[in-house]
């Protein structure tokens, strides 16, 4: 694909305390994941949190939205109070762009693929809640998934797969209009698809980490990008 054929693909950034080459805060996007998607044939675009975003203005040119990993959710986000000591980076200004983002993305059928707390962001936009921590985190974590249903849709040509992992939160009670396609060994949500007029999933697992050595997690790039591209 020639690149000004490369349809451009938003990805929210996150704020970071710091960063090896910046005196200040940063906003940062992890490079694997910008990389994903320009192997994929899309143009990975940053954008900055902006409180009260009017997202028609700014996704003009925008064909689709990645919601990347990042820190912990405010749990006040989903009617809860936090409950443990291992929450971390929660940033209110994060939060409410991020839901804000999703929100659109979802109604006006942008095709959207959500990543770990991007997928936890969309079960919470919709009513769903969290474990703030489970017993026993997923950090560093690389296990068997098995798709349940919607393989195809997601670029796969088979339903079980090896996904590397980094969470220690995951969905607890299931937002509305979201449908668990994918579950971890120990009953987890690991995927789901998400209600929209586009195309758009939601995957707990980290594709980014592997996709230049597993052609199933550079298949899932692959079909992201190709919606994004048709639409």
């Amino acid at each position: 694909m020639s690149t000004s054929a490369r349809p451009r693909i938003a990805i929210l950034g996150r704020f970071s305390e710091t960063t090896a080459v910046t005196r200040y805060r940063g906003l940062v996007t992890a490079q694997k994941l910008a990389e994903a998607v320009w192997a994929s044939g899309g143009e990975p675009l940053t954008m900055l949190p902006v409180a009260d975003s009017d997202w028609k203005e700014r996704l003009r040119g925008i064909s689709g939205i990645l919601m990347p990993g990042g820190s912990d959710i405010d749990p006040g986000a989903y009617g809860q109070t936090p409950s443990t000591e291992h929450l971390y980076g929660i940033d209110v200004l994060q939060d409410e762009v991020d839901l804000s983002l999703v929100r659109y993305a979802i109604a006006h059928g942008i095709p959207l693929l959500t990543i770990c707390r991007g997928t936890q962001i969309v079960n919470v936009a919709f009513g769903g809640t969290l474990v703030q921590h489970m017993e026993e985190d997923h950090r560093h974590h690389v296990a068997m998934v098995k798709i349940d249903s919607q393989a195809a849709d997601l670029g796969l040509d088979q339903d079980v797969i090896m996904a590397s992992c980094y969470h220690h939160q995951v969905i607890q009670k299931l937002g509305e209009g979201l449908e668990v396609i994918a579950y971890s060994a120990e009953g987890h949500i690991e995927a789901v698809a998400i209600e929209s007029k586009g195309w758009a999933f939601g995957l707990q697992w980290h594709p980014e980490d592997t996709w230049d050595t597993d052609k199933n997690q550079a298949a899932i790039f692959n079909r992201f990008v190709a919606e994004a591209a048709k639409a």
